[in-house]
């Protein structure tokens, strides 16, 4: 399918969900522009997240009144294709538009280019504010040393992760010996660091006999790759790639027979699951803010629910949900849907997600603080599979307030 082509039928589709659902698209509407690929190598992650919001604006907000008195929550999309520079065109028309909320998650370096044009756009624009909900891109800089106002990341940041996934690995006197792979941006780096500064502070006899990047969503063939794993002799490997790449880093290396437990950020989902499938058993780890199973109540019934409407999709986001509860949260406790007054309720927040857990906005950085679980890949007592699979995630450790003390560089400036 061409690009153009997969493109019209993304949105023939969305708008045929959105009439089943009963959404509506009146002026009144609190429009959030979600610029996130919908198309080329990372469409598939894309979609998914898009799906998700969709869902749960529909069904946590517009399916029970909306907020301020009955507005909807109308998500729209945008295709950036990954790009940097297509995002920024994407925020522009949304500023033209009149959105004065944007949802992105999928890479930090379109994270790091929204936030800095976000916030000299507020700067400059008072009376056209505008607030960046991330749920996804976890480069630490974006709740450090490039924190603002605007900025507010409802995912853990790779720092956050890799102290989770380290304690797993130094805690496993078997592994000896680690191979670091990533794609070469922003995010990919800030795995790298991470994992080299938390390694060597926890199991400093470890030997990092591998530690490399490769071009993001241009490698075809990952075969060259996990052939250095392979007679690296590692006996685990490391990764923050995500969509198509961890699809085709998965393949090679199970090609290959790497026999080594493999530590992913996002290690499922998106054919990632049905990829590895039996041989992925007891060797895939995913940190992740969700547990899939044991799943709550609540978590279980809003999954079957999502299934119904898009049964060719995994809910593998979770966090999505609590990003629409919490903004209807703000909004309802501000007394209006005014940026600046939305962003002050939204700092501080204490809020119960979906699997009954409380999570934090972090005032001093806007970085969530909640439980972060490691999962692993099986098909043991499995009620939420992946890919439809039979295969999904077991949770086996939680990490209570994951990153809750460390520290953070942010100076928050607020407007005056």
């Amino acid at each position: 399918m061409g690009i153009i082509k997969k493109v019209r039928t993304l949105t023939a589709t969305a708008l045929l969900a959105a009439s089943f659902t009963g959404a509506s698209f009146a002026a009144d509407n609190i429009r959030i522009a979600f610029i996130d690929p919908l198309s080329g190598p990372f469409a598939t992650t894309g979609e998914s997240g898009y799906r998700t919001f969709e869902y749960a604006a529909q069904t946590l907000v517009n399916d029970k009144g909306g907020v301020l008195g009955g507005r909807m929550f109308e998500i729209v999309p945008m295709d950036n294709k990954i790009s940097p520079k297509e995002s920024l065109i994407q925020l522009k028309r949304a500023i033209s538009e009149g959105i004065h909320y944007i949802v992105q998650g999928n890479s930090s370096g379109v994270a790091n280019a929204l936030t800095d044009a976000i916030n000299k756009h507020n700067r400059r624009n008072p009376d056209q504010r505008i607030i960046f909900l991330n749920y996804s891109a976890v480069d630490p800089a974006l709740t450090n040393e490039k924190c603002n106002f605007w900025h507010f990341r409802f995912d853990a940041n790779a720092d956050i992760k890799m102290d989770a996934l380290t304690d797993v690995i130094a805690e496993d006197q078997d592994i000896k010996k680690v191979y670091i792979i990533g794609q070469d941006y922003s995010f990919g780096k800030a795995v790298a660091a991470a994992a080299v500064k938390f390694i060597g502070a926890k199991r400093p006899d470890i030997e990092i006999v591998g530690n490399e990047l490769h071009p993001i969503g241009k490698v075809k063939d990952f075969t060259p790759y996990a052939t250095k794993i392979k007679s690296s002799g590692a006996d685990a490997v490391i990764t923050g790639n995500w969509g198509a790449d961890m699809v085709g880093l998965g393949k090679a290396i199970v090609e290959a027979g790497v026999d080594a437990p493999i530590f992913t950020y996002y290690g499922a989902h998106d054919g990632i699951t049905a990829t590895f499938a039996d041989k992925g058993v007891d060797v895939i780890r995913v940190v992740h803010e969700g547990t899939f199973n044991p799943p709550s109540a609540e978590f279980k019934a809003f999954n079957e629910g999502f299934k119904k409407v898009n049964p060719d999709k995994d809910l593998n986001q979770p966090r999505i949900i609590g990003t629409i509860q919490m903004l209807a949260k703000a909004m309802e406790a501000a007394g209006t849907d005014d940026p600046v007054a939305v962003a002050t309720a939204l700092e501080g927040m204490d809020f119960t997600n979906i699997y009954g857990r409380k999570v934090h906005m972090r005032a001093s950085d806007h970085q969530i603080i909640q439980d972060v679980n490691i999962t692993v890949h099986t098909d043991k007592n499995i009620e939420v599979d992946a890919d439809n699979s039979g295969y999904g995630l077991l949770t086996e450790k939680t990490v209570k307030e994951a990153g809750k003390d460390l520290p953070t560089s942010c100076e928050m400036k607020r407007p005056s």
